[in-house]
């Protein structure tokens, strides 16, 4: 009976084996699969006279291939992968956006001041003035396509993220009934192999959306935990999770996610305190990235649309009038407020505008900083007079209430204006190409002054001479010049305020350093002269409507030209008007650059980490193959046995039964 014993239990332990292997053969390519093993154990010896006789095999338990701390950093590693490719994937969408080539914004604006040329070359030829305006509107139609399709983008990474929050919201209620049927199967004592399987596969698709720690419980359970302490799942209890609008600056379009604590207001969470997953990547685009995208585009379109407005109206049109706005661009913008205090953004010089935004955060109120948001440079105010008299960045903080201590007031003024903008002039006699001045050299002159340019600036205000005078410039011939007939004294506009030049003689009259090339800025109009004047010379500037000049304001373009003169301004962090599209396009594609870097990092560590799983958990077909040739020769064997223990039992009953 002993041997009949010992070989029904290598038999049944062999099938088990044979059995167990043909399970790992079956799921070869089933995700999450962790390769398993029959563990065998010698049956305890019987005790006889002449010692310990075997009393065969038995399976101990189904061992599961499984590493605990490489699954866990592989799904670590696999969530900031995530984050960082889906991250990727948008800011390429938005790099598409910020292109060139012919159907660019950066031609259309190049052809839009270029068009402005022919219009220079010939005042009153009419089809140069449409092309001109239709360059214009096709410009800021350009403007306005560029912001639409980051409204598509953004629609879109709100959609994904309720999608995801959605699938988050599936996978936690799966995990935490997987986490019930555990605890029910571990107190038989044996370990259920495919549950934790299961589960762990789901908490790794689980972390492809959001970074999640995991916690194990001592009835089997694991409770997932989220944003350091959230527990998004624990026992077989599940959170749901939301998206909306963040909390903090209501209006302000930021998102968050929340985390929907059962009895208590749900609990906002941001990119920063979500680790990795999808979400993080796309709540870091939304907030971060995108906004970035958005003040660069709106920068562009309100420098350009305010530089332009402004010199047309100090050019006059073909009938005489003052030019009006050429594009309409806002003069302000609403703050959204953390707390109690109300404010605005007003716009002030477009030559000094950084894409960011900015919060006007209160220390001691009234006191507190303004604060870049790009780079987190702050400027100090005392109080909200003291405030509203400094100009940041071009820009002109009018703070009314003050928040209370802590509290924040969070300004985009460059969001919405690139939607917006709008092309308002469609006249062709409206474009103010004119000046508003006239020059003349004196008729007596005997040196070689020429008129070089000549330009209202409106810096630091036109003042214009009135009808029936003129300024006179008269030089010395020994390198100064004397000013009659002004309202004011040459300025050095380079600076801000403007500064009054230093006479070289303090006169009366004053005389000033004269340099052929070099702009003379009086009164808000500025001249240029080149060549050398003799003594006596003089340059005569009038008012442009002067009856005694006729129409001859009609074959003027000089505001024609400092319209044009405008894409050599300096306006977009040391970049040109003309070359602000190319500085955009930088930002964006270093941007981009550095996130593909990143994720290809992330994807190497997260590839590596599932690579050295798969070795300890992954199933081998030749190893499984071997193993079935060898459980199978086994269970051959055992079948021997047992055919040998029965003819040597069959014997003994025919001998003891003579």
């Amino acid at each position: 009976m002993s041997l009949l014993n010992v070989g029904a239990r290598a038999l049944m332990a062999n099938q088990v084996a044979l059995q167990t292997t043909g399970h790992n053969i079956a799921n070869v390519s089933t995700a999450g699969y962790s390769r398993q093993s029959a563990q065998m154990v010698t049956v305890q010896g019987q005790f006889t006279g002449n010692g310990y006789v075997g009393q065969g095999v038995d399976v101990q338990t189904i061992l599961r291939n499984h590493n605990e701390l490489l699954t866990r950093q592989a799904a670590m590693a696999g969530s900031a992968q995530s984050s960082d490719v889906v991250r990727v994937q948008r800011l390429e969408q938005m790099q598409d956006v910020f292109s060139g080539g012919k159907d660019g914004l950066g031609t259309a604006i190049s052809d839009m001041l270029g068009s402005l040329s022919d219009v220079l070359n010939s005042p009153t030829d009419m089809t140069a003035r449409t092309v001109t305006l239709t360059r214009m509107s096709e410009t800021a139609a350009r403007f306005r396509s560029a912001a639409d399709r980051l409204y598509d983008i953004e629609n879109t990474v709100n959609e994904q993220l309720k999608n995801n929050v959605t699938k988050i919201n599936s996978l936690a209620k799966n995990i935490a009934d997987v986490n019930e049927q555990i605890a029910s199967a571990t107190g038989n004592g044996q370990v259920p192999n495919d549950l934790l399987d299961k589960r762990d596969q789901l908490i790794r698709e689980l972390n492809q959306y959001i970074q999640t720690t995991q916690i194990p419980a001592d009835d089997g359970s694991v409770g997932l935990f989220i944003a350091g302490s959230q527990p998004l799942v624990l026992g077989n209890t599940a959170t749901p999770m939301s998206v909306s609008e963040a909390s903090e600056f209501p209006g302000s379009g930021k998102i968050a996610v929340y985390f929907n604590r059962p009895g208590a207001s749900p609990l906002e969470l941001n990119e920063s305190m979500l680790g990795g997953g999808e979400v993080t990547g796309l709540l870091r685009f939304a907030n971060n990235d995108l906004a970035e995208g958005r003040n660069l585009l709106g920068r562009m379109a309100q420098a350009i649309g305010m530089s332009m407005n402004a010199q047309n109206k100090l050019g006059l049109t073909l009938d005489g009038q003052l030019g009006k706005d050429l594009f309409s661009v806002p003069t302000s913008a609403p703050g959204y407020s953390s707390g109690v205090g109300v404010g605005s953004v007003a716009f002030s010089n477009p030559t000094q505008f950084a894409a960011s935004d900015y919060e006007v955060r209160f220390t001691t109120p009234p006191a507190g900083q303004v604060v870049r948001l790009s780079d987190g440079k702050a400027t100090a105010f005392t109080d909200l007079t003291n405030l509203a008299s400094q100009q940041i960045d071009g820009l002109t903080f009018n703070v009314t209430t003050a928040g209370n201590a802590g509290e924040r007031i969070l300004f985009k003024p460059f969001a919405n204006t690139a939607a917006n903008i709008q092309g308002l002039v469609n006249a062709p006699s409206e474009l103010a190409a004119a000046n508003q001045i006239n020059a003349a050299m004196g008729t007596s002159n005997a040196g070689s002054l020429q008129l070089s340019g000549l330009k209202a600036t409106g810096i630091p205000a036109l003042t214009l001479p009135a009808f029936g005078t003129n300024v006179t410039l008269s030089f010395n011939g020994t390198g100064g010049f004397s000013i009659a007939g002004a309202a004011g004294t040459p300025m050095d506009i380079s600076t801000t305020p403007p500064t009054p030049l230093t006479p070289t003689n303090p006169g009366p009259p004053p005389v000033y350093s004269y340099t052929s090339g070099q702009a003379i800025n009086v009164d808000g109009w500025q001249i240029t002269l080149q060549g050398t004047p003799k003594a006596g010379d003089t340059v005569r500037i009038g008012n442009a409507l002067d009856p005694q000049y006729g129409d001859a304001y009609k074959r003027n373009a000089g505001n024609a030209g400092a319209l044009m003169n405008l894409r050599d301004a300096q306006m977009f962090d040391n970049a040109t008007l003309q070359d602000g599209w190319a500085s955009a396009m930088s930002q964006v594609g270093t941007r981009t650059q550095s996130a593909q870097y990143a994720a290809n990092m992330s994807t190497s560590i997260a590839d590596s980490l599932e690579s050295q799983r798969v070795a300890v958990s992954g199933v081998n077909l030749d190893e499984e193959a071997a193993k079935l040739i060898q459980y199978q020769q086994a269970y051959q064997a055992s079948a021997k046995m047992l055919q040998i223990a029965q003819s040597i039992f069959d014997s003994l009953l025919q001998t003891v039964s003579r």
